[in-house]
């Protein structure tokens, strides 16, 4: 259950967020990525917390909040795990010309659509 907190000041880092979403509920991770040969962060970060309903409550709650006089942005992470879908295309080469879509459908439909 992960939040994107976008639009946060130089200032703020891993702590200062935890401080400010543990308000929300329980937090696992939080997560600044920072540029390799400058450090600094580049405005967004992400705040992972226990549970859906903790995520869910901590964007109404700090959706806009000012830090550091900075509107911060606080959505649902776009690669949240829970709700990242799986999915993949297989091409199956060289089959007998007597294998039709059917066939094909109920051999692979045992391992999901």
């Amino acid at each position: 259950a992960t939040v994107y907190a976008g639009n946060i000041d130089q200032k703020v880092n891993e702590n200062i967020l935890w401080e400010l979403f543990t308000q929300c509920g329980p937090v696992v991770n939080v997560h600044i990525p920072r540029d390799k040969i400058t450090n600094e962060h580049q405005g967004y970060g992400f705040i992972e917390f226990k549970s859906e309903e903790d995520a869910d409550y901590s964007i109404k709650i700090m959706h806009m909040i000012k830090l550091y006089g900075k509107p911060i942005k606080v959505n649902k992470a776009s690669q949240d795990k829970r709700t990242q879908d799986v999915g993949a295309n297989i091409f199956i080469g060289n089959l007998d010309p007597e294998v039709d879509e059917k066939l094909l459908y109920e051999t692979f439909s045992n391992f999901g659509m």
